[in-house]
């Protein structure tokens, strides 16, 4: 069997994925070489799996780990594909904001499998950005700061409308728990990957609120800082969507960005994540002091 061939996209982040026909099911070896190039590129690009269906979606995410439910509390797709996040810009579905996924749950997705279904004529590109290039572009006495803080992640702002008037306060299961409510969580601003023993810049403007012990100016400020880097263009790459393409990205080291510049056009993918671990940063774990679910 043919190993997978890879073209990096920019010099740390990203890589096109060619030689793969993720239609059907892949050799063990195969499977190897992607979750190793998840590793090292972060993002992986994979073009012209025009033939992919939902279920041949799913079982390819699943050869990588073990899958989560849709989302903590939107459902999924159907019966057969609860594991199926659908994100239809018709229907809420647009995220212009950089954020990394579920990071207001304890344990937050190791990555996302990402689909095109229906794609506008023009417009719709994600962006992701280099969480580990973004700390390491601190100075030195940043870094140390960032080192030992903890920030609050709420998602409320996006999903307790969604939660409590179109489910009625009964969302979806994470972790073995029925959600009922989305009480904000701590992580470690800096996270230490549990493969690669990388540190990562952990906050994001979509859910991250608040950094722990400080005051409400002294957190704001922080964040602004950390929120700029992260969003430095040196940092990105920029994915322009056609037909039969899917993206990975690693949950751990990554935020993006779906831009949202295609007006009422219509824009429909399909998501699928891996089931991930309770962040830690770089003096080990830490206490929650949120709890997910009611």
């Amino acid at each position: 069997m043919t190993a997978p061939t890879l073209d990096r996209l920019t010099p740390t982040l990203g890589a096109r994925v060619d030689g793969v026909d993720l239609s059907r099911p892949l050799p063990p070896e195969q499977v190897a070489a992607v979750r190793a190039a998840l590793l090292e590129h972060k993002v992986l690009v994979f073009r012209g799996q025009q033939d992919l269906t939902p279920t041949r979606h799913r079982d390819f995410a699943a050869g990588l780990g073990e899958l989560t439910p849709a989302h903590p509390v939107v459902p999924g797709l159907d019966a057969d594909h609860p594991e199926i996040y659908v994100l239809d810009a018709g229907d809420g579905g647009k995220a212009p904001v950089w954020h990394t996924d579920v990071t207001f749950m304890r344990r937050p997705p190791l990555g996302s499998v990402l689909r095109a279904v229906e794609l506008p004529p023009t417009g719709g590109d994600t962006c992701w950005t280099d969480l580990e290039a973004a700390y390491l572009r601190l100075s030195p006495p940043l870094r140390d700061l960032a080192d030992g803080l903890t920030a609050l992640h709420d998602g409320r702002a996006d999903f307790d409308e969604y939660l409590h008037k179109r489910l009625g306060g009964e969302g979806g299961t994470w972790e073995g728990e029925r959600i009922r409510s989305l009480e904000p969580v701590e992580h470690p601003v800096v996270r230490v990957h549990p493969e690669t023993g990388r540190r990562s810049l952990f906050v994001n403007p979509g859910f991250t609120t608040r950094v722990v012990g400080l005051t409400p100016a002294e957190s704001r400020a922080l964040l602004d800082v950390f929120f700029a880097v992260i969003g430095l263009p040196e940092h990105t790459v920029r994915h322009r969507w056609a037909p039969g393409d899917l993206v990975i990205w690693d949950n751990r080291a990554t935020a993006h960005y779906a831009i949202d510049d295609y007006g009422d056009q219509r824009r429909v993918m399909h998501r699928v994540t891996l089931r991930g671990t309770e962040p830690f940063g770089p003096g080990g774990r830490i206490p929650h002091q949120g709890r997910a679910a009611a």
